[in-house]
């Protein structure tokens, strides 16, 4: 046990860490700016393991009051077909919708149609975690700092399409590598908001997607800067990590899998209209692996959930990765378990820095009093990329990253899909 809550807190980084420029002119690095953003984590001493945490998580306090207005897009994407909702965080408001989560109102048709801007505010472009939404207390916590008491960023969520009460529209579910509702919005904000540094933050499944989503797209990232909280990186990896203990798979996994359930049977209706699912066998999961096992290989066409796991991890994806990167994590996760950790991607790529913590538990990092300690880093970083660093002289080399020491001339793609959709 770390003594009185005092985490230990470690970073994985390559020898040689990124060269930045401050907008002084003077040199800096990622891992010195990374150090610098992360406080000391002295966590609740009664929480002292990652259980202890992460069920903590079941008190139901309310959380920062973050109120949001909701556009409703459709996927310009032929393959990907189907609508998705995007939240974007706003001033107090009463025009709440009882059919949308709590402090959430749809926008009118003419005040969105004013939203674009030139200013130069940065903005922040979040993903939630599994069949979760902007809703979420953990989510929440990590942007009041940058949107209350004076701050001057802006913010919107991604909701995967059918959770945070959004609709399912047609047989395209979320998965954990849906990476094109994030690439379309982002594409969107940059057309829209085009003098606004573009930022991203993925929470648990959504740092899942959005690791995928900076890797695929490469050295032409329209992000500046992005962040993983509480990454599963490996999937499988995480996933057996469940199975092996009676914790992981009778409390977290039946927890999850009890949570699409309900989910599922909110879009019944559509999922079953457009898609082969099993409707019966799903009413028969207990389990995350084995949802994913009713659902995911059924709509997606893979063949086990394993060969899902491991096409949808993002493990490799950070090799590809070219912007600035940071990823925090817990090594008590009971549920992004350390073993699924890519210590040596991150080792390799000097655009990346993994902050890991002794303790935290899964999007937890409880303190004394209720408070968080993973906004702080968040917050921290985001700042000091936006006010302090020199944006537009980040390098962003095309080469593959490693050692350069090899036999053969070789290919090695960090983000290719073996699962292409024909249709």
């Amino acid at each position: 046990m770390d003594w009185f809550g005092r985490a230990k807190i470690d970073f994985s980084h390559a020898a040689t860490p990124l060269p930045l420029t401050r907008k002084d002119g003077s040199p800096t690095d990622l891992l010195k700016v990374v150090e610098a953003a992360v406080p000391k984590c002295q966590m609740n001493p009664l929480l002292f393991n990652g259980h202890l945490q992460t069920m903590y998580t079941a008190v139901k306090e309310h959380g920062p009051p973050i109120y949001y207005k909701r556009k409703i897009f459709d996927a310009d994407h032929k393959t990907y077909a189907g609508t998705f909702a995007v939240d974007f965080v706003v001033p107090q408001h009463k025009d709440f919708d009882e059919e949308l989560p709590p402090r959430t109102a749809f926008y009118a048709e003419d005040e969105f149609a004013g939203i674009g801007s030139d200013d130069s505010k940065p903005m922040l472009i979040a993903l939630h975690g599994l069949s979760g939404g902007s809703h979420e207390i953990y989510l929440r916590h990590a942007i009041a700092p940058l949107v209350m008491d004076g701050g001057e960023w802006e913010v919107c969520v991604v909701n995967a399409r059918g959770c945070a009460n959004s609709k399912v529209t047609t047989g395209v579910l979320f998965n954990a590598r849906a990476t094109w509702d994030v690439r379309q919005f982002v594409k969107w904000a940059r057309k829209m908001f085009p003098n606004r540094p573009l930022f991203g933050v993925g929470f648990s499944l959504g740092a899942n997607i959005m690791t995928n989503y900076v890797g695929e797209e490469g050295a032409n990232c329209p992000l500046k800067a992005a962040i993983a909280v509480s990454n599963p990186f490996d999937l499988e990896v995480s996933n057996k990590g469940l199975q092996r203990t009676w914790l992981g798979r009778e409390v977290y996994s039946k927890i999850m899998g009890n949570n699409l359930k309900k989910l599922f049977e909110q879009h019944k209706d559509q999922i079953l209209k457009y898609t082969n699912v099993d409707y019966d066998r799903v009413q028969n999961v207990t389990y995350l692996h084995e949802f994913d096992r009713a659902v995911q290989t059924v709509t997606w066409g893979y063949p086990t959930e394993n060969a899902y796991y491991r096409d949808a991890s993002s493990c490799d994806a950070i090799l590809a990765i070219r912007i600035p990167f940071l990823a925090i994590s817990a090594l008590d996760d009971p549920i992004a378990v350390r073993e699924a950790i890519p210590y040596q991607e991150f080792a390799v790529n000097p655009y990346t820095v993994l902050v890991t913590t002794s303790l935290g538990g899964h999007l937890s990092w409880f303190e004394v009093g209720g408070g968080r300690w993973h906004p702080k880093p968040i917050c921290n970083f985001l700042n000091a990329m936006v006010n302090e660093i020199d944006l537009e002289a980040v390098s962003r080399e095309e080469k593959m990253v490693g050692d350069g020491k090899y036999q053969f001339n070789t290919d090695f793609n960090p983000v290719r899909r073996k699962l292409d959709v024909l249709h």
